[in-house]
Formats: structure tokens, sequence, C-alpha cells
């Protein structure tokens, strides 16, 4: 029941970092409009993210722009849509693939060892998954500060963290913590097996009489 449990809790970590993965690319909030130094515009927030951008009034009235082509945008947003979107893609397939294999389902029942490798396979799916995740965001939260930092950047320009750079690396941990609980449970269960030796061989033989 332990090794169910392990795995159970790993599983909703990860499916709970994928919904969060979900949510984090989704958000429009990567980036946000800096107030920092001498930017005294208060009046509107700008908000850039994956797909679009949006600046908020100081009456409430947000509008957004949709971005027009794909081609035109800049190759940071282009590789974390593409890390984000692998990411998401991999936690499906995980959780297809964990599902079979944990503990508390009842496919391959009849099938333990073959069971457990399916399990297996589904944390290092997680893994893989997580490390894009974390790329991604990492990647873009790094150009981010770069540009912060610049000197040539202008004040009115400079944007910060974005609440969904939070939700991605939450994420991203998340994931990672889950599929290493699966890889865990399955390699702890696996080293567990004591190997089999033949049977040692007596030192006198039976049936023959020394004189």
């Amino acid at each position: 029941m332990a090794n169910g449990g392990i795995q159970l809790l790993g599983f909703s970590l990860a499916f709970l970092g994928f919904i969060g993965s979900i949510t984090s690319t989704i958000m429009v909030e990567w980036k946000a409009s800096s107030y920092a130094g001498d930017n005294i515009i208060t009046a509107q927030a700008l908000y850039e993210g994956l797909w679009k951008s949006c600046a908020s009034q100081s009456t409430g009235q947000v509008q957004c722009k949709v971005y027009d082509s794909l081609l035109q945008l800049p190759g940071i947003v282009q590789g974390t849509r593409g890390l984000m979107l692998c990411s998401i893609l991999l936690c499906f397939i995980a959780i297809l693939v964990a599902t079979v294999g944990m503990k508390c389902t009842t496919c391959m029942a009849e099938e333990p060892q073959q069971k457990d490798k399916v399990a297996l396979a589904g944390g290092v799916i997680f893994l893989i998954a997580g490390l894009l995740a974390l790329v991604g965001t990492s990647w873009y939260g790094h150009r981010i500060a770069q540009e912060f930092y610049d000197p040539f950047t202008p004040t009115n320009s400079r944007y910060e963290f974005g609440s969904a750079l939070y939700v991605g690396w939450g994420a991203a941990c998340l994931i990672l913590v889950g599929g290493g609980f699966l890889c865990s449970n399955c390699s702890s269960k696996s080293s567990g097996t004591s190997p089999h030796y033949p049977p040692s061989r007596s030192a006198g033989q039976p049936g023959k009489d020394y004189v």
C-alpha cells in the first residue's frame, strides 16, 4: 500500500503541474511593465504573453491584441511557445502511460513487472516534460532580466516578471517532483528483489562410503 500511495502522490503532483503548465501558457502576464526608476506612467499597465499583449487602463478597461504574424515574433517568444507546448504534450502522454502502470489501476494486473516498467516510463516522460517547462520559463525570465538591467533600454520600456512566469516555475517543479516519485518508487522496488543463487553443494555426497 505504501508503494501505491507514493505512486498516487507523484501522479497527483504531476497532474497539478500539467494543469499549471496549461494555465501558464494561456496567461498573458508573462512580463509586466515596470514602474522602477523614473517611470511615473501609472495610467496603464502593459502585459505581454506568448499569444497576445494587453493594456490595462486605470479605469479598469482592458484592451488586448493577438499577435498578427508568427514569423514577425521574436525568437524568444517562438522558442518558449514550442517548449511549453512540447511540455504539455509530453505531460498528456505521461498521464496516459502512468495511468496504465500505476498499482491502483487494473490494467496489466496479471503482469506486475511489466506494469512497473510502464509506470517508470511514465515517470521518465514526466521528468522530460518538467525540464522543458523549466527551460522555457527560465529562458524567458532570463531575457526579461537581461533587458531590464540593460542601460540602453528606455525606462518606460522595461518589464518585470509576470505572474505567468511564477505559475510556470511552480508547475515545472510539481511535474519534476511527481515524476521523481514515480521513478524512485519503481527503482526501489526493482532494487529490493533479492537475487537467486544456485543451491550450494554439501561437503559429503550421500551414497558414497569411504574405507
